[in-house]
């Protein structure tokens, strides 16, 4: 059957021969039925039994899941794996399909009680998740979201080494690469002894968590999950909460609007209050904030001057972070007790 694709994902030649291979390779018939769904990082595609996530960069994150995924909690409902493979030509997972969509899509239309009901199960799952120590002899990641090493002797060094590569991007001001060190040197002492020992998801949006209706039904996606403090999946959690359009696919950006996020970081400090309160916080999720933008710069370099760019370029969210009005100073202001 050929494969179709919701409104605005391209379903090109190459991509039906990709997950054509994949079928082929775990002994699925040709002939499934497909749907290709939206994602923001994988190629997915949905049959009514499975779902196949296809990693085109080959660097093996998901086989990494599958195997880290032994190690989660049984709350977390992770979807089974049915079959995966990672060589130098393919890195893929099959999962046995789990009730629910991607909460993201169900968010805009969902009530304030049902809302509230999410945030409070995602919630006791994260804390079930952070008891969980990180499994032996799993791979450590080249380059998570946050280019930064809790519990390392030297928990700044991936970040200073981008910030040498910052200094060589065209529209990047040295002014401001300087002022951004200086943050990272006053403010990583706020790293020294955190416990770094367990598990954290390391990607927790809206995309990757699954809403059946009435609940929470599993947490997906952990393929940038490390060890590392609580306070990792809070960074993501608040910036969530602050850009929400910025994590979603592109085919419903605009429905997905910062308003109706609004409510989520109050609810998670209602019913996971540990993950807000331990020494040097917020001078951590400055840090975090800094490194997650960092790494952006260095993915999408800017093509202009930051006056010329929306004020959600990571140039522009890093200069608001160097003068203390990003997202994270909006939430002290705000009277969260960070």
């Amino acid at each position: 059957m050929k494969p179709v694709a919701p409104t605005g994902v391209a379903v090109t030649r190459l991509a039906r021969i990709r997950v054509a291979n994949v079928l082929a390779a775990a002994g699925l018939p040709g002939d499934t039925p497909l749907e290709r769904m939206s994602s923001v990082t994988n190629e997915v595609w949905r049959t009514p039994d499975y779902i196949i996530r296809i990693n085109r960069k080959t660097d093996g994150r998901l086989r990494r899941e599958a195997f880290l995924s032994r190690a989660l909690p049984d709350d977390i409902a992770y979807p089974p794996v049915r079959a995966v493979s990672s060589n130098a030509d393919s890195d893929w997972v099959i999962h046995q399909r789990v009730p629910g969509g991607p909460l993201s899509r169900a968010w805009p239309t969902m009530t304030s009680a049902a809302r509230r009901t999410a945030v409070e199960q995602i919630a006791s799952m994260l804390r079930s998740l952070h008891a969980t120590p990180f499994p032996a002899k799993i791979p450590r990641l080249e380059e998570p979201p946050q280019l930064i090493d809790p519990g390392d002797h030297n928990p700044t060094a991936r970040l200073d080494r981008a910030l040498v590569r910052l200094t060589k991007l065209p529209n990047v001001d040295e002014g401001l690469v300087r002022a951004t060190a200086e943050q990272i040197r006053s403010l990583s002492p706020a790293l020294g002894g955190v416990s770094a020992k367990n598990l954290v998801h390391g990607d927790l949006t809206f995309e990757n968590l699954l809403w059946d209706g009435s609940k929470v039904s599993a947490i997906i996606d952990f393929e940038w999950s490390r060890p590392g403090p609580a306070d990792l999946d809070l960074d993501i959690l608040l910036r969530l909460s602050a850009y929400p359009f910025l994590h979603v696919a592109e085919d419903y950006e605009a429905e997905t609007l910062a308003a109706d996020y609004a409510c989520v970081p109050q609810i998670l400090e209602s019913r996971y209050p540990e993950l807000w309160d331990s020494e040097g916080v917020v001078d951590r999720l400055v840090l975090y904030s800094i490194a997650y933008d960092v790494r952006a710069l260095l993915r999408f370099p800017p093509k202009a001057h930051a006056s010329k760019l929306s004020e959600h370029h990571p140039l522009n969210r890093l200069r608001r972070t160097v003068a203390g009005t990003s997202h994270v100073h909006e939430f002290l202001n705000a009277g969260f007790s960070l």
